[in-house]
């Protein structure tokens, strides 16, 4: 089994106090977001390493070392300003926490995110390129790949239209960037590409890849894992693995999240949390029906 920690929320930046609990008693339990009478019970002696998707990864640096399973860390990092990201730290925090992240976990286990890709007025294709290029400067040396994806029309983000007002990509600005992207990053010392995106801009340059392949996760477990579904429906070439997060949790409110749909219910959720409970969010209750899960 592999833990993914989370594409639900930030466990990281918010919730590390819970998830190194959950580690030190053996287990943790998660709420069906489809059916939450339903709840998973997870024993870490089943897990074989932990995906880490954070934007705050400095939680959880000093915690690694009492972690005793294969990890690997995908961190997004993006240029936004508070207008886009309003409560994600200073981006030189960040990078300072990847390179720390490498030294200890291994430059292979390290992948960078810049996720996704917003076009207005404001953050203008010259703005990215130039973001972009200082941010692989930054960690030249520190991290081999880059996966890059471009804005989707989640609930969040229809919501957010207004405000953010995305323009959308023609093939010449896909053409721009994939091609200046890919010059970046070699000159670097990287590879960057994207997962399950209808442009792949392979034909500029970017390698074809997923966020966590079958072959990764073979080298990193010894163990084969299924393909699983994406969130847009098809079958994308990242394996299987178990999100132990929740919806409608994150506190960094980005304005183009898919994760969160309701800011209220953010701040709602975020008061149940017990660092405590074997839940991320609230209790068990009487009628809840455990069932333990062994993949």
């Amino acid at each position: 089994m592999i833990l993914f920690v989370s594409g639900r929320t930030d466990i990281v930046a918010f919730y590390t106090e819970w998830f190194m609990k959950r580690v030190e008693e053996g287990f943790v339990m998660v709420r069906n977001p489809f059916n939450p009478k339903l709840v998973s019970k997870i024993d870490f002696n089943n897990v074989d390493m932990i995906m880490f998707c954070t934007k705050n990864p400095l939680p959880i640096i000093p915690y690694l070392n009492k972690i005793n399973k294969p990890i690997l860390f995908h961190v997004t990092l993006t240029s936004y300003k508070e207008d886009i990201e309003p409560n994600v730290i200073d981006k030189t925090k960040i990078i300072e926490g990847i390179k720390e992240i490498s030294k200890i976990i291994g430059v292979n286990n390290v992948v960078v995110r810049y996720d996704p890709i917003l076009i207005n007025t404001k953050y203008t294709i010259d703005y990215h390129k130039r973001a972009f290029k200082r941010m692989c400067e930054l960690l030249k040396g520190y991290v081999k790949t880059i996966i890059v994806s471009f804005l989707d029309n989640y609930k969040n983000v229809e919501k957010n239209y207004a405000f953010i007002k995305p323009i959308p990509l023609t093939e010449e600005m896909y053409k721009k960037i994939g091609e200046s992207f890919s010059k970046i990053a070699k000159d670097n010392g990287m590879v960057v590409q994207t997962c399950f995106e209808e442009h792949n801009l392979v034909e500029y340059g970017f390698v074809k890849g997923d966020c966590l392949s079958q072959d990764l996760a073979l080298k990193m477990t010894g163990k084969k894992f299924p393909i699983q579904k994406s969130r847009k429906g098809n079958l994308c070439g990242c394996v299987q693995m178990v999100d132990i997060g929740a919806y409608n949790t994150c506190k960094h409110l980005c304005k183009y999240c898919y994760a969160n749909y309701n800011e209220s219910d953010v701040l709602k959720n975020n008061k149940l949390h017990n660092p405590s409970s074997p839940l991320l969010i609230g209790e068990l209750q009487s009628d809840d029906i455990i069932k333990e899960r062994f993949k």
